[in-house]
């Protein structure tokens, strides 16, 4: 490895360490993991699922964010700071943020794939980084580097915004490990020695002596440990460990409370709160701080938060943060799937935490969870072109979704660019010279244990069959172990805990030999270890049936109760409007007996196992009873890949029985009318005919105003002849400790008279309640249109779910 030039002329070992797959191996003074993963550099894949995604994310998304870096002034900025020309300062505080992500995952891309004229750009790039930088290492183009007259989240001196957003703090934890990446792909100093000296601005301005806030959105405690790594600084490690330490510590800053888990000293924290990346990165870091200092205080608490997480807070797909407003963890078993937020960023952050977990226990329950996020949750965060991308990844769509090319906060294509790169780094592990086989892919990786090398090679169709053949070959002849991962999929297991499971239990006959001799060894820690003198040539062949399972959720999860997922092997699957004749599947139920089969699309999203089934319609009628509605043939496609082809429905959670599908609505008059509202919106919520549980029920379709205050709107029903009504019944949105959204100041009904708009007579008060159905009657009129008219409280927006006229 190449080594980093300390001050003074001294030479320190330079050990790479990025997160989620870029740890370095031991050094002989330093402490460390007790597994270490073999570094991504050394995995090769070779076709399969993964390589054609990572050729995308290098040829195709490298180059896109950079364009839209560029088209969106995140790289100006640091042009503009550094004086080299003037320019305005435009979006977010933390846009800095995503060009070091980008410099971080190009750099990478270097790593295993030179390209020269990759390097030169980023070498312009740098240049204005560092030109940016003022003389004592200070480095955030948001504040006075650009106009005097710009105050951005916490006014415009250094530091003070750090509790109300400014995210100085945020950006250097990704400009650190951009750094790190960097130098170790070019051996180029230029943005290492920016980092350096930012650093060591930091260390002299926090700490015990110094300034004792801690970071509103955590991620510099992560860059400093890979600084450490980097260079050996033990400073850099203690700041890290001290913004840790001090997190929820009343006396040394005013709390930020759980939004940003500052709520408590971490050492007491028992459950997953707040900002789910936020939550993620410092997970991560505090392992990363246990293995490094050797302290292993902060162990259990991470065991408790884990316990937590995924034992009520993590869906089906791996995502995590059910709770869109603040981006975050809702109650426990609280689990909307029209409303999921399950963050990309989020994601990440859960495999980051994931990997530090196996690291620290050796238990596959913590990639089994990563894989599930990885092909599910995570995966479904970019198309399969390589620049459209989800920031959400809901599990259930009323109209379908469209992935853009960029997002105003664009953190999570940011993030995405810099962590495919890397995948490789959590296929494999070592302990001594043991080895560990933690996911099943298509390639090669040279592992260097500590007792030697050895280059194993995987051939295997996964995800789409469970048949794997592993080829070891060690440099000479030598006795050790091999640990084959097992995956809880395959060991009824389909997440760790209660929180999902196998609807009928699958007898799973897996078979595992070493050159062809059949081996009954048990899984110990979700692993089967194979221990034997091994020899070049060496074959372990492992075959588990991949069946289509039927998962139910906990009771506990009411939006699941009555609903069942698909899931094949690793592949969480859910099924969309475009594969039923008439673009509908939330309609549909599918009674225990029904079965699925599996239909290979070579020509399909890249090439996808279809599962296909006939579901049974149901449709409400008149007096509100569901009845069939006839059967459709439909075919579930694998969660990652959805959002393809169009908008259309799209559900993760299929229903079991008629009551819980979403039944076609009965031809009412509301149904059959043109409904139209101002501000130009999708009115179909309003006559759906679903009702919500509450007035902030996430799980239904419903309208709203926002981000309009104070301000009078409309819905109308245009009819196809003139009509006579007098009642109405309306069912309000009210977020009230969740959004800005409360029941109206006040509302009206209108009928058209002519060209005239008049109100309908009533005796009735007009005062809006949450969680039922207002109604309404008045003497009947005649018309072709009635109208909703809403006036929204001063301080907050007005919506509503449901709007019924007879």
């Amino acid at each position: 490895m190449r080594s980093i030039p300390a001050a003074g002329g001294v030479t320190l070992l330079c050990a790479l360490f990025a997160v989620a797959g870029s740890f370095a191996g031991n050094t002989a003074n330093r402490r460390d993991y007790p597994i270490t993963p073999v570094d991504f550099t050394a995995v090769r894949f070779t076709g399969g699922f993964w390589a054609p995604r990572l050729d995308i994310n290098r040829t195709v998304t490298v180059p896109h964010v950079f364009r839209k870096c560029e088209e969106t002034g995140r790289i100006d900025h640091f042009v503009f700071a550094a004086g080299i020309r003037e320019g305005k300062y435009r979006g977010y505080q933390f846009n800095d943020s995503d060009v070091f992500k980008a410099i971080e995952g190009a750099s990478y891309t270097l790593m295993t794939h030179p390209d020269q004229h990759l390097e030169r750009y980023l070498d312009s790039v740098i240049a204005f980084i560092a030109a940016a930088q003022e003389p004592d290492g200070y480095l955030y183009t948001p504040k006075r580097l650009i106009r005097p007259d710009y105050a951005p989240p916490g006014g415009k001196e250094r530091w003070v915004g750090i509790k109300d957003g400014s995210h100085e703090l945020y950006n250097l934890g990704h400009l650190y490990e951009a750094a790190v990446a960097h130098y170790h792909a070019t051996g180029k100093r230029t943005l290492l020695d920016v980092a350096i000296k930012s650093a060591d601005l930091v260390c002299a301005t926090f700490g015990p002596a110094g300034r004792g806030e801690v970071p509103g959105h955590q991620e510099i405690e992560i860059g400093l440990c890979a600084l450490y790594r980097a260079t050996g600084n033990a400073k850099y490690l203690a700041m890290a460990n001290h913004f840790l330490d001090e997190r929820g510590n009343a006396k040394t800053h005013e709390l930020m409370g759980t939004y940003t888990q500052d709520h408590m000293p971490l050492r007491e924290q028992k459950e997953a709160v707040g900002h789910a990346v936020r939550a993620g990165y410092m997970y991560s870091a505090m392992a990363d701080v246990a293995a490094l200092t050797g302290d292993p205080s902060y162990i259990p608490v991470l065991d408790r938060l884990w316990s937590d997480v995924v034992n009520g807070k993590l869906y089906v797909t791996g995502g995590i943060g059910s709770v869109g407003t603040y981006e975050g963890f809702g109650p426990s078993h609280t689990l909307p799937n029209a409303s999921a937020y399950c963050e990309t960023c989020a994601s990440i952050a859960l495999a980051f935490w994931c990997q530090r977990m196996f690291l620290t226990h050796g238990d596959a329950q913590y990639i089994d969870i990563l894989e599930r996020s990885l092909y599910n949750g995570l995966l479904a965060g970019i198309g399969k072109d390589g620049k459209s991308f989800f920031y959400e990844n809901p599990l259930e769509s009323f109209r379908g979704e469209q992935r853009p090319d960029w997002y105003a906060c664009s953190c999570c294509p940011t993030n995405i660019v810099r962590y495919l790169p890397r995948l490789g780094g959590m296929m494999y592990a070592y302990r001594g010279g043991d080895i560990y086989i933690t996911m099943f892919a298509a390639g090669q990786a040279t592992i260097a244990t500590d007792d030697g090398t050895v280059l194993v090679t995987q051939e295997t169709g996964y995800p789409w069959d469970g048949n794997v053949r592993i080829t070891i070959e060690p440099d000479q002849p030598a006795e050790f172990s091999v640990f084959v991962r097992i995956p809880g999929w395959a060991r009824s297991q389909t997440v760790p805990g209660d929180l999902y499971a196998a609807e009928a239990p699958i007898n799973y006959d897996i078979a595992i030999s070493v050159n062809s001799t059949p081996t009954d060894a048990p899984a110990v820690k979700g692993f089967v270890r194979l221990t034997r003198r091994w020899r070049r040539g060496d074959v372990i062949t492992l075959a588990i049936p991949m069946p289509v399972e039927r998962i139910v959720a906990h009771p506990a999860l009411s939006d699941d109760e009555g609903r069942f997922a698909l899931q094949r092997g690793p592949l969480v699957y859910c099924f969309e409007g475009v594969d039923a004749p008439d673009g509908k599947v939330l309609d549909l139920y599918f009674p225990d007996t029904t079965k699925f089969r599996r239909v290979h699309r070579p020509d399909l999203l890249s090439g996808v196992e279809m599962l296909r089934g006939t579901g049974i319609a149901v449709k409400r009628t008149l007096d509100g009873s569901i009845e069939p509605a006839g059967t459709r043939a439909v075919a579930a496609i694998p969660y990652y890949a959805w959002a393809h082809r169009g908008r259309s429905e799209m559900t993760v959670w299929a229903a079991r029985r008629p009551a819980t599908a979403r039944p076609m609505p009965a031809p009412t008059l509301a149904w059959k009318s043109t409904a139209t509202a101002s501000q130009n919106l999708v009115t179909d919520p309003v006559k759906d005919q679903l009702l919500p549980h509450s007035s902030n029920d996430p799980s239904v379709p419903y309208i709203h105003w926002w981000p309009k205050k104070g301000t009078t709107e409309w819905v109308q029903y245009e009819f196809p002849s003139p009509e006579t009504i007098s009642r109405a019944g309306i069912y309000w949105f009210d977020d009230t400790g969740a959004g800005q959204c409360r029941v109206p100041r006040s509302w009206k009904i209108l009928y058209k008279d002519g060209d005239d708009w008049k109100a309908v007579k009533s005796t009735l008060t007009h005062k809006p309640l949450t969680d039922t159905m207002n109604i309404v009657e008045f003497e009947p009129v005649t018309t072709t249109a009635v109208r909703l008219e809403v006036t929204s409280q001063p301080d907050f927006s007005a919506g509503l779910y449901e709007w019924t006229i007879q």
